[in-house]
């Protein structure tokens, strides 16, 4: 849910982005306070009604304009991380497997918290070691923006139907699937309360995307490791999940082969209970195996749906 800004003329609102992002990327480099930064950054001058479309000016209209944004430096104020996994078929007379289905975290690191080490553990990866052997016998390609600023990464957000980074979407327009990661919070779902009410488990995850079968193996498979999982196509709960509900043609989670995937808004609770500490990207990496079994439920729920899925999908 994007909270209610102040709207600003084209002029005010360039501006505005450049003032917070240097504050940002000030905060980033040298530790200092952010929000006392951030809260002279923006001013809020009343723009005519004919503005009342332009988006949200914390919001990058594509991966390629953060990435043109001089006040951020890769590595430091956000990082890129994938595997593509090379696969040889050089024998005329046999047939060899190929990657079928691909993990993706649009909005990983400190953005949406928990995605980034969910996407390495359902690949196949220790959060704690990437760069390490896998450590489940099967592996799937994926690709990770994570946000590495010490606060204030919601900036870095890039909408997933804006995202225009090249890796992520030859990523997925070489895969048969793909399940990509994602963080909400469960106020902004509006779910009926007879079923879910604020007070009660708001641990929830939200299958989208345009692929029902995948949509249908996550669901019972992230239901049968004893999690909540909804359809965001379900007629229960659809008239509040649209934003939620993966749909859009150009989200790289439908830009596969075949034109359809899978996505998982995942609730701030639903990710936090993953980790035995989901304070940081460092505490999370080193406790994602101390939540009693969590972690590994639903990772391995999410496998789960994906080999369910690939079943159906025999090498041509």
């Amino acid at each position: 849910m994007i909270s209610y800004v102040p709207r600003m003329t084209p002029f005010e609102r360039t501006t505005s982005r450049r003032n917070v992002l240097t504050a940002l990327a000030a905060a980033a480099t040298v530790g200092g306070p952010i929000l006392s930064q951030l809260a002279t950054a923006a001013p809020a001058v009343a723009a005519p009604a004919s503005d009342a479309t332009l988006p949200d000016p914390l919001e990058y209209p594509s991966n390629t304009a953060l990435y043109q944004d001089t006040n951020l430096v890769e590595g430091t104020s956000y990082s890129r991380r994938y595997r593509r996994h090379q696969q040889f078929d050089l024998k005329m007379g046999e047939k060899y497997d190929f990657p079928r289905t691909a993990v993706l975290a649009l909005h990983g690191g400190g953005i949406e918290i928990g995605t980034s080490e969910l996407c390495l553990g359902i690949a196949g990866y220790s959060p704690s070691d990437s760069a390490g052997a896998p450590i489940l016998p099967i592996v799937h390609d994926y690709f990770m923006f994570e946000g590495l600023l010490s606060s204030g990464n919601r900036a870095l957000h890039v909408t997933s139907k804006n995202c225009d980074d090249h890796v992520a979407l030859s990523t997925a327009a070489s895969h048969l699937n793909v399940l990509s990661l994602h963080g909400c919070q469960f106020d902004q779902l509006k779910l009926p309360t007879s079923a879910f009410p604020s007070t009660g488990n708001r641990a929830v995850a939200v299958v989208g995307g345009l692929n029902a079968d995948f949509r249908a193996a996550l669901v019972t498979e992230i239901k049968n490791a004893g999690f909540q999982a909804v359809d965001a196509f379900d007629s229960r709960y659809s008239a509040t999940l649209g934003e939620f509900n993966g749909s859009h043609v150009t989200n790289p989670c439908n830009l596969t082969m075949l034109r359809k995937g899978a996505q998982l808004e995942l609730t701030t609770e639903l990710r936090e209970s993953l980790f035995g500490d989901s304070s940081s990207r460092s505490a999370r990496a080193d406790t994602w195996d101390e939540s009693d079994g969590r972690f590994e439920r639903f990772r391995d729920a999410c496998r789960k749906a994906i080999a369910t899925v690939e079943a159906g999908q025999p090498i041509l």
